[in-house]
């Protein structure tokens, strides 16, 4: 029992181990840098941390990365990544920004990222609001069910604990209007984004 627990547990490491590499042993051996470095600016890794982890995981079968070439597509790559638009779509998406962009380029990817962060944000907000709400509604179901056969003695308790989940129910719904209402608003000036990603932020009246 004790060996195959070992066994398994190798097992689980090396999938650990696979997990954690970038590029597999057939990727290292045909690798084209300029290419995989490409890719990887366009996708916005931290360069330092990526490279690192591609030799990493090509010491397995002792090829070293060369990291000119690499750098050279990295730099293509991020030149596709540092755009008003793909900051919205990374934003939208809930991906991280890891400060890649040159100053040149970063003030537009950045305005993108921050409006599709945000609509991410509230849109991830609204779920979770949806979900409790359903989860409370539930259990005020299970409860109503129980009250019809439930003793005396825990009647009082059954029906206070619905009142408060009532209550729950109430605030979560004020909440997500509220919610919905910045949702809307953030639609508006992501729409608004798609249409002029170059172009200043309109000024609102009052501002």
């Amino acid at each position: 029992m004790l060996r195959l627990l070992f066994t398994f547990a190798a097992i689980g490491f090396s999938l650990f181990l696979a997990s954690c590499n970038t590029l597999s042993k057939e990727e290292c051996v045909a690798a084209d840098w300029r290419v995989i470095g490409e890719s990887d600016g366009a996708a916005g890794y931290e360069p330092q941390e990526r490279f690192a982890a591609h030799a990493k995981s090509c010491e397995r079968v002792k090829i070293v990365p060369d990291q000119t070439i690499w750098y050279q597509g990295y730099q293509a790559g991020l030149v596709r990544y540092c755009t008003p638009m793909s900051g919205l779509m990374h934003g939208q998406a809930g991906h991280g920004y890891s400060n890649v962009c040159p100053p040149v380029a970063a003030a537009g990817f950045l305005r993108g990222y921050t409006l599709g962060n945000r609509q991410h944000s509230l849109q991830s907000r609204l779920s979770s609001l949806q979900s409790d709400y359903g989860s409370k509604e539930a259990e005020i179901d299970d409860l109503s069910r129980k009250l019809k056969d439930a003793p005396d003695a825990d009647r009082h308790d059954i029906r206070r604990r619905m009142d408060d989940l009532e209550d729950d129910m109430r605030r979560i719904r004020r909440e997500q209007r509220d919610v919905e209402d910045e949702l809307d608003d953030a639609s508006a000036e992501v729409q608004w984004f798609q249409q002029n990603p170059n172009a200043a932020p309109p000024v609102m009246p009052g501002y």
